[in-house]
């Protein structure tokens, strides 16, 4: 697998381009002023003080495994401070999805795959006035996001722990229209596409849906594959470590494939 992925990583970086060999003036801006945007918000250095805290955290939590293939669940005890290094996503990674959510102005966004909250409280600072949903299968995890949220002073997070399958159809059955979707946590391709699908009612003209690992295995292969071809789709941007859709109206069915 670990061959496959570098092979993966490899063929993406000679394929893609960067924001001057884009011919779409809306994917441009977005390479421009936001995958390519070098700034250092203020915001970054408050959310990594409170990564290093937690890199640093002895406590140990129960960790319940709802995803990643498996149909049982696997309760492993572990350190937060492991967590965080293996589990949470790369600081260059989260601040990607900030300037992207900053991007987007929504009004509501919503997470699938809280982990330890660094993520989620980047998506929370990037847009202050939104409602941001937030869930996690492991209520261990939740509860140490949760008090992350508490410390950073986030007020407009609510953080639903269990199941995917099970909370997502309600909480997508509850909005007018889906703004902003970050889909991580189950990397598996039915999942995947159900989450997609279900998501597709509501999408609107400034919808932006963000699938992480679209390269973890050749199950989130096919299921980008899949994302790409559906008619809805108008746009997709491959970052190789996600994947951004958009259903822009009026615009030429394009796919891109950019460094970063």
């Amino acid at each position: 697998m670990a061959f496959t992925f570098f092979k993966d990583y490899l063929l993406h970086r000679l394929s893609a381009k960067s924001r001057h060999g884009t011919h779409s003036p809306f994917v441009y801006k977005l390479a421009d002023e936001v995958i390519y945007d070098k700034r250092q918000y203020e915001d970054y250095h408050i959310i990594e003080a409170q990564r290093k805290r937690l890199l640093k955290d002895d406590s140990m939590v129960q960790v319940t495994d709802l995803g990643a293939g498996s149909h049982l669940n696997k309760d492993r005890t572990k350190k937060v401070k492991q967590i965080a290094k293996n589990a949470l996503k790369s600081p260059a990674l989260a601040q990607l999805i900030f300037r992207l959510a900053k991007f987007n102005k929504p009004k509501l966004i919503i997470e699938l795959g809280t982990c330890l909250g660094i993520t989620t409280s980047y998506l929370s600072k990037a847009a202050p006035k939104a409602k941001v949903i937030t869930i996690e299968g492991c209520p261990q995890t939740a509860a140490v996001a949760g008090k992350n949220f508490e410390e950073l002073q986030l007020e407009n997070i609510r953080l639903e722990v269990g199941n995917f399958d099970h909370i997502l159809p309600g909480i997508l059955d509850a909005q007018q229209q889906l703004d902003f979707v970050y889909i991580d946590g189950n990397h598996r391709k039915d999942a995947t596409l159900n989450y997609f699908k279900w998501c597709l009612p509501k999408v609107h003209e400034n919808s932006m849906l963000i699938f992480d690992d679209i390269y973890w295995s050749a199950g989130m292969k096919e299921a980008w594959a899949e994302i790409k071809a559906h008619p809805q789709v108008t746009v997709t941007v491959d970052l190789f470590w996600i994947g951004l859709v958009f259903f822009k109206k009026g615009q030429a069915r394009q796919d891109f494939k950019l460094k970063v």
